[in-house]
């Protein structure tokens, strides 16, 4: 049922100045699953993170260690990362403040990340504190986890626009690119929350980190398909020289503090896209694809992807 329609589907048609490898940072067990209405059992979502490791995915972020008032959907982290923490595979996890390190470190996490804002109005939805207060907050969680040898991921949200704010202004979203690199992060996941971005701003930014000493291997995107622009702006990353990038398998979440968002880029529809350039993921579509319909399924609902909907309905 979800084998491509031919062995030779998609044709894989290079383009010049793209990467010969992109890295998927798989959101869905984290970012996706928190969005959900219904609390996903904690080994639904462990045979989740399986079937997403066997389907070659090699970073997949795990859970987050964040309050179990302020997400109940992933309340089980300490039950959950035992189950999954022995996979051949990269789990990041999610860690608010130094108790959620400690969760985390105390689990055996080797890779965290941090939630950080470009704009005051969602710092203030998001963490209840001003930008500066939450990069204050972030700087031992920081320097705790470096000193521990831990990777750590520096998410950034609102990159291309805010739901209270309107645009946000580049120089806004660089200077607090350049407060969590000073800081120690590793990489930092460019987002755009609402999905509002288009090619040329998603180009001008990266250009302009670059210029600023961000250097684009410490940069992966995360765009959501709110305007149907999240593969036109990967693609525009990818020809910057972008190798990472965020997408959640069946296309599951979205933001719970903006409306109008819809769910992440698809990984199907990131995969197909990538094979048809000739880019190497190491992801077995036919694999990804059963797993996304098969947590459809546990979720009572279709997928959103459209290569899930084309690949699994192709025989109907």
């Amino acid at each position: 049922m979800t084998s491509l329609p031919t062995a030779s589907l998609p044709m894989a048609v290079p383009a010049p100045g793209l990467p010969a490898r992109v890295r998927i940072h798989e959101v869905g067990a984290r970012d996706g699953l928190q969005n959900e209405k219904a609390t996903v059992p904690t080994e639904v979502k462990a045979e989740f993170v399986r079937r997403l490791a066997d389907a070659g995915l090699t970073t997949i972020e795990a859970t987050s260690f964040v309050h179990p008032k302020w997400v109940p959907q992933l309340a089980d982290a300490e039950r959950l990362f035992p189950l999954v923490s022995e996979l051949p595979v990269a789990l990041p996890v999610l860690v608010p403040n130094e108790r959620g390190l400690d969760r985390a470190l105390s689990l055996g996490a080797t890779r965290v990340a941090v939630f950080a804002s470009a704009t005051e109005s969602f710092a203030k939805a998001n963490l209840n504190r001003t930008v500066d207060e939450a990069l204050a907050m972030f700087e031992p969680v920081v320097a705790r986890a470096k000193a521990a040898g831990v990777h750590v991921r520096g998410y950034l949200s609102m990159c291309f626009g805010d739901p209270w704010e309107g645009a946000v202004p580049v120089h806004q979203v660089v200077r607090v690119c350049r407060s969590l690199r000073s800081m120690g992060c590793d990489e930092l996941s460019l987002g755009d929350t609402i999905g509002v971005a288009t090619p040329g701003h998603v180009q001008d930014l990266l250009a302009e980190l670059n210029e600023e000493g961000v250097p684009t291997s410490a940069l992966g995107v995360h765009f959501h398909d709110t305007y149907g622009q999240a593969l036109a702006n990967t693609l525009a990353a990818l020809q910057h020289g972008v190798t990472t990038v965020d997408a959640s398998a069946g296309g599951l979440g979205g933001c719970p503090y903006a409306r109008s968002a819809t769910g992440n880029l698809a990984t199907e529809d990131l995969v197909w896209m990538l094979q048809g350039l000739g880019i190497e993921t190491g992801v077995d579509l036919g694999r990804l694809t059963a797993t996304s319909v098969w947590m459809a399924e546990q979720l009572g609902r279709p997928s959103p992807s459209r290569t899930v909907r084309a690949l699994s309905h192709k025989d109907q």
